[in-house]
């Protein structure tokens, strides 16, 4: 059975997109066979894995969200031979009101994924930065959360939110959700506010925290903008080494 993991953060900005594609990728190019949703109406994983959002034709989370299709008529094929997606479209946003009299509305996600779970290995989440019902959906169809933190007291701050709503989610509908650990994103070792966020953050969640960080790296941003993940755009930078091994230590914890 596969292990569901969202990628949560109602903070914008912090790397979340990045990581779920990069994560994803790196966890294929390793073998394991892997699904990656794209949870968020704006869309930036369809786009960044080369699937143009603005598609009309194309089936997406939209379609599945408010029944109109079966999961499986969603399912497209990246460039990574191991890697599927279910694209997002800005429809999304219209699904959170179609779904509010929706019987069990916060399993829908859950429900739908039951029957396509067993062919993946890691089946990856990348949710709205909101705490919506289409984010509730997410964490309520997940096994666990890996939370990007950029490394900046604000950042910092707003993780309580996040955490109460972890917190609802498992004394709701899903009580087996744990927390997979946080991800520092966008680390600058040149400045010394990074470091001193990275030390709090072990401080105070020890092992929870990844020990690999993902550093500030030019051509991870660059990436995007191609339709890559970055072990596609450039395999040498730092950013392909940080996430591959990211996706190394989360088999390591699995």
């Amino acid at each position: 059975m596969g292990k569901i993991i969202a990628i949560a953060n109602q903070k914008g900005g912090v790397g979340k997109t990045t990581t779920a594609i990069n994560l994803a990728a790196s966890l294929a190019v390793l073998e394991k066979s892997v699904l990656i949703i794209d949870a968020d109406p704006q869309a930036n994983t369809t786009s960044g894995l080369n699937f143009s959002p603005d598609d009309e034709h194309r089936r997406t989370l939209y379609e599945v969200m408010i029944g109109r299709i079966n999961i499986e008529d969603a399912l497209i094929q990246t460039e990574i031979e191991k890697l599927h997606m279910i694209p997002s479209h800005i429809n999304l946003v219209g699904a959170e009101i179609e779904m509010l009299d929706a019987e069990n509305r916060e399993s829908i996600l859950k429900n739908a994924l039951d029957s396509i779970r067993d062919n993946y290995d890691y089946i990856i989440i990348d949710c709205s930065p909101s705490l919506g019902l289409i984010t509730v959906n997410s964490l309520t169809a997940a096994d666990s959360v890996i939370i990007p933190v950029q490394p900046e007291f604000f950042a910092l701050e707003g993780l309580g939110k996040l955490l109460q709503t972890i917190r609802l989610v498992q004394n709701g509908v899903n009580p087996s959700l744990t927390i997979e650990g946080f991800v520092v994103t966008m680390f600058d070792g040149r400045t010394k506010v990074h470091t001193q966020v990275v030390n709090e953050l072990r401080e105070h969640f020890k092992d929870l925290v990844f020990r690999t960080i993902i550093q500030r790296n030019i051509r991870l941003s660059e990436a995007p903008s191609h339709g890559k993940p970055i072990i596609l755009y450039d395999i040498m930078s730092n950013g392909s080494t940080n996430y591959l091994n990211l996706a190394k230590e989360l088999l390591e914890r699995s």
